[in-house]
């Protein structure tokens, strides 16, 4: 019994002080650390490449129901199939081999478990599936011969993240990712050194753009600390001459003060033809920057639909509204530059524009009560019945 006093049968005596008998504590916000040999990669990555981990004091494995309460080094990782696991329980399910998942009995590796990024796992499947996608569908809108087709081609690619998102026909969509990636090999690996050069171009440019911070940040410690020895040298000189000088005090400091204005004014000047050569520098690197071109955007030559291949435009409508206007040759009931023909095309643009549109369901329209005329002066108000 002394043996079990001395050992986990002993209670800890909390004083109201808030200073604990025990010889450890438990923290309030315990770290993630690891409980197994397997060192689980993956995750997302930010921009840095490291992989924030999720993590919630309501943490609990959905197998073994262990919470953090209990292990307060509970580490949750997440499966191919997006289901939360801690570490005991997939050591204990897949260290001999592929087994199926406890929750979908989809068969699992031990290695494809990855750390938990996103509170919400749907978050985190969307993120991996569109990285996924990134990769295989890196066209570019030079790639394609109109505004159209790579309209097309980002449906197609959003249609088919949209079903490997939410597991709709995933072997279809599976099989039209493998036909694209063997009839685009030669392009995507193309997008990829593309992306890689820009990538290292702009790597290279953040470090010239950091050598040149710093050479700047040296040329201003060496002006303020020349400024200083000239301040210095200006003083003692100073001193100098009234020392050994017969002439005018106010005179001597005077001259010696236009002297030191005249070396401070070349200094700056100076400094500033430097400043204006480094970021002359700059500009040109970035004029010579090919990688990426920086085409300019003309707005109204874009290569746009318009429809016009679905509707006629007449010369004349039947439309009472603008036969006043039309009958006006002087043009004093038309604004300046209004055109009726160019009215009657944006109606026909727009009445076209709908018609693959499908009419919403499920609406009902509001049902206008009849209204009544109370009193018959000059004054009408118009009530609901």
């Amino acid at each position: 019994m002394s043996n079990r006093a001395n050992g986990w049968l002993r209670g800890t005596v909390v004083r109201k002080g808030g200073v604990s008998t025990a010889s450890s504590t438990r923290t309030s916000t315990p770290q993630i650390q690891s409980t197994s040999t397997t060192v689980f990669g993956g995750g997302v990555k930010d921009a840095s490449g490291r992989t924030s981990e999720y993590f919630s004091m309501d943490d609990q494995c959905p197998v073994c129901k262990s919470d953090r309460y209990l292990n307060p080094k509970l580490r949750l990782l997440v499966s191919s199939c997006y289901h939360k696991m801690c570490e005991s329980c997939i050591d204990r399910l897949f260290t001999l081999g592929p087994a199926p998942c406890p929750v979908c009995a989809k068969i699992l590796r031990k290695l494809a478990f990855i750390p938990q990024t996103f509170e919400d796992l749907g978050v985190e499947k969307e993120v991996a599936v569109r990285r996924r996608i990134a990769k295989e569908f890196n066209k570019r809108r030079e790639d394609f011969p109109d505004m159209r087709s790579y309209n097309d081609y980002l449906e197609e690619v959003e249609d088919i993240t949209f079903n490997l998102i939410n597991d709709i026909d995933v072997a279809e969509t599976e099989a039209r990712i493998m036909q694209y990636r063997q009839e685009n090999a030669a392009l995507i690996e193309l997008n990829i050194q593309r992306e890689e050069q820009y990538a290292q171009s702009l790597k290279e440019q953040e470090e010239l753009e950091r050598q040149e911070r710093e050479h700047r940040a040296a040329e201003l410690r060496r002006a303020e600390e020349q400024e200083r020895e000239e301040r210095e040298k200006g003083r003692r000189e100073i001193i100098d001459k009234l020392e050994t000088s017969d002439k005018d005090a106010t005179k001597l400091v005077a001259r010696s003060r236009l002297e030191a204005m005249r070396r401070a004014s070349a200094r700056s000047s100076s400094s500033g033809s430097l400043f204006q050569s480094s970021s002359r520098l700059l500009r040109s690197r970035a004029a010579q920057s090919t990688v990426v071109p920086d085409v300019p955007h003309v707005p109204l030559q874009d290569n746009w639909y318009a429809y016009e291949d679905m509707f006629t435009l007449r010369d004349d409508y039947d439309d009472p509204p603008s036969e006043a206007v039309r009958r006006d040759k002087e043009g004093v009931m038309r604004a300046g530059g209004y055109r009726v023909d160019q009215a009657w095309e944006r109606a026909l643009r727009c009445a076209v524009a709908g018609l693959e549109v499908m009419p919403l369901e499920g609406l009902h329209s509001p049902i206008l009560e009849p209204t009544s005329i109370i009193g018959a002066g000059p004054d009408v108000v118009m009530t609901s019945a």
